[in-house]
């Protein structure tokens, strides 16, 4: 794997990695950096930190957008060159309490189609993040700030966003939203909250301009049309699954109407169906 950095923005870098087409992102600001996401092994994590360094020796901290092993399973290596480590708390529970079965089950499930994936993932030293965020907490890089927050729930229970904007301007000019938002495929509804997901990827739109770069977890850079278009996805899929529910539906008959691929569009039924059942 080669991690190459592109500036989207002014010293906002992205880079897209193999083999599961995850963005990474430095934001850089005058005093500190921040990194937003540590991708899955080893060693993507010590490549991903070199390639960091080519660009600024500033400070750096971390911030995890959610629990997925490409996400953070190379959080160790950051903690040992220093780094902060920063997440929503239920990201930290998931780590510190479930790591170990998430790293097996994970392991399992890439064996065949990624060994070399699977094999680095065998490997790892879960490292928990350090710092908790709860709703919002502020990071000043020097003349520019990232507000990292808790919309809601969506893609997990704990998704953290990344608001980049100056710090003397009440605006946002980089949203780096994790796995809320893909680029590259349907959304992942594994561990996620189907009919709660459209209220958070609302909150996020009415916090971003209409001008403002947005960074998905996978996949290419979009603008905030594409997060009202995805948005819009969610919500009727949203409440396809609450209308079913509600008049006997099975779940064939809504994963059949779902604007989903079936195996996708299943899991999320199947989630939004056992939520309702519990109300």
């Amino acid at each position: 794997m080669t991690i190459s950095f592109r500036e989207v923005a002014d010293r906002v870098l992205v880079a897209n990695t193999s083999p599961l087409d995850v963005n990474v992102t430095l934001v850089v600001g005058d005093d500190r950096a921040l990194l937003v996401d540590t991708l899955s092994t080893d060693a993507q994590a010590r490549e991903l930190l070199a390639a960091v360094r080519e660009f600024t020796d500033k400070p750096l901290d971390v911030v995890n957008t959610h629990f997925h092993f490409d996400h953070c399973f190379g959080n160790f290596i950051f903690a040992e060159a220093g780094c902060e480590i920063w997440a929503h708390e239920q990201t930290v529970v998931e780590l510190a309490e479930r790591g170990a079965s998430w790293q097996r089950r994970w392991h399992a499930e890439w064996e065949a189609r990624e060994p070399e994936l699977a094999a680095g993932l065998a490997e790892v030293q879960i490292q928990v993040p350090t710092h908790l965020v709860r709703d919002s907490h502020v990071i000043d890089l020097g003349r520019r700030t990232a507000t990292l927050a808790h919309l809601g729930h969506g893609h997990t229970d704990g998704d953290i966003v990344v608001l980049v904007g100056d710090a003397h301007v009440d605006t946002v000019e980089v949203a780096i939203v994790g796995d809320l938002v893909e680029e590259s495929g349907p959304p992942d509804f594994s561990d996620a909250h189907p009919l709660e997901w459209p209220s958070t990827l609302g909150r996020l739109v009415q916090r971003i301009p209409a001008d403002a770069v947005v960074v998905p977890g996978h996949g290419a850079v979009v603008d905030t049309r594409f997060v009202r278009e995805q948005h819009n996805d969610l919500s009727t899929f949203e409440w396809l699954i609450r209308d079913g529910h509600l008049d006997g539906g099975t779940v064939e008959k809504i994963t059949a109407l779902s604007p989903y691929p079936e195996k996708v569009s299943r899991t999320g039924v199947e989630r939004g169906f056992a939520a309702l059942n519990q109300d």
